[in-house]
Parts: structure tokens; sequence; C-alpha cells
């Protein structure tokens, strides 16, 4: 797997388009050195422009990608060091064909977990990751399902974990609503705090469900150095 590249990799510039502090203990823990740059988008996309929810997350996560691409060049000064790698991501919650992100306050919070209350639910994050390809001399041809945008190779994936909720009773999830944890997460709530003892069970990645899908991404990083697109 990765393991054995985390101390080559220590040697290349790696940012993450997130603010998320949950992504960021994720590639932590995983022995990664990173630096952040906080995407400026929105995250307004128009749901109905979307017939499959992961298909949002994934173009989110690209447009943060592309945004931070931005920032990083209106940062730029002379002598930095040139970027190796791109990290960007979107969570969102997928309940009934419907796009769950963040709640905006305590009411559409109580609402979102009402509707998750005794049923199951899909969460999909969708990752997006940006190496320089135009200006790397004999830099490999893009792999299948690879893309160039503005001289970056865009590799992209999505990851989907099923979830069920037990019946929580109106106390509980007033409870949980005013302990504050709904709030900044996709589907106003953290598997990995309080919410924990919501779920009766999942299928897939439990990563995914906190906010980054790390068995994935190992992955299809390690595609990336073995094609020589990244190196460690």
């Amino acid at each position: 797997m990765l393991l054995q590249h985390v101390a080559g990799l220590s040697r290349s510039r790696i940012v993450l388009a997130s603010g998320s502090p949950r992504r960021r203990e994720l590639l932590g823990s995983m022995g990664l050195k990173f630096e952040v740059c906080v995407s400026t988008f929105e995250e307004t996309l128009p749901h109905d422009d979307f017939t499959r929810a992961e298909h949002y997350a994934l173009e989110t996560a690209r447009h943060k990608a592309m945004d931070v691409v931005h920032i990083l060049g209106l940062q730029a000064k002379p002598g930095d060091r040139p970027v190796d790698l791109i990290i960007s991501a979107d969570t969102v919650v997928e309940r009934g064909g419907k796009i769950l992100e963040k709640p905006d306050d305590a009411v559409h919070a109580k609402l979102m977990l009402q509707g998750l209350s005794g049923s199951m639910h899909h969460v999909h994050t969708g990752v997006v990751l940006l190496v320089p390809h135009a200006t790397r001399p004999g830099a490999p041809p893009p792999g299948p399902g690879d893309a160039l945008d503005e001289g970056w190779l865009v590799r992209s994936f999505v990851c989907t974990t099923e979830v069920v909720f037990d019946e929580l009773p109106l106390a509980t999830i007033e409870a949980y609503v005013q302990s504050g944890e709904p709030f900044g997460k996709a589907g106003a709530y953290g598997i990995q705090g309080l919410a924990g003892s919501f779920v009766r069970r999942i299928d897939g990645c439990f990563y995914n469900v906190v906010g980054f899908p790390v068995n994935e991404f190992s992955k299809q990083l390690l595609r990336l150095i073995d094609t020589g697109h990244l190196q460690a």
C-alpha cells in the first residue's frame, strides 16, 4: 500500500484544499505532511443540475481544487517551491435522492435528523487529486478516466457508504442539536462523535462517513506514484 512511500512524499509539496479539521486529522494520521489552503468556492451548485448525488459531490470537489489552483497562483512569490499535489474533497449525505449538505441552523439540523431517523442513507465523498502535468518535461500521458485542466492532471473518484440509523426520539435529536455537533457536517451529524450511537450499521468505508475515504485515497495516490505522475 502507500505506507512505504510516506517518507518519500514528505519531500513533496502537498496542499489540502479544505478547512475541514476531520480531513486534516485523517491525512495527518497517514503520516503525510501537507499545508492547507482553504477554498473560497461557496459550494452552491444547483442540485437540480445533477441526476446523481455522487456527481454533485465530485463536481463540487473539482471546483474547490481549481479555486485553490488560482489562489496559490495569486499568492505565489519568486522562489516558491512548486506544488506537487492538491487534494480536494466534498462530502454529501443522500436520502431518497435528496442531497443533504451542512445544516443552515438548528431548525434545519433537526429536520435533517428527523429525516434520517430509522432509515438508510448514503454518504458520498467526491475526491479530486491534481498533479502538475503540462509544465513537466516528459510527463506520462493521462491514465484511463484522468483529465487535463489548466495544465494539471485531474484524478477523481467517488466513495459511497451506506448508513442505517436507529429510530431517534425527538428528545435525543433536540439534545444532539443543542450539543452543537451537527453544524458544519453533511447530513447534520458526525459519526466519529456523539452521533456514533445513532448508527445501527454501515456498509462501506467508515472514514468516508467521517469525511475522507482513506483507503481509496491511498490506492489512487499509489497509482499516481506507480505511473510516474507523482514522485515519492
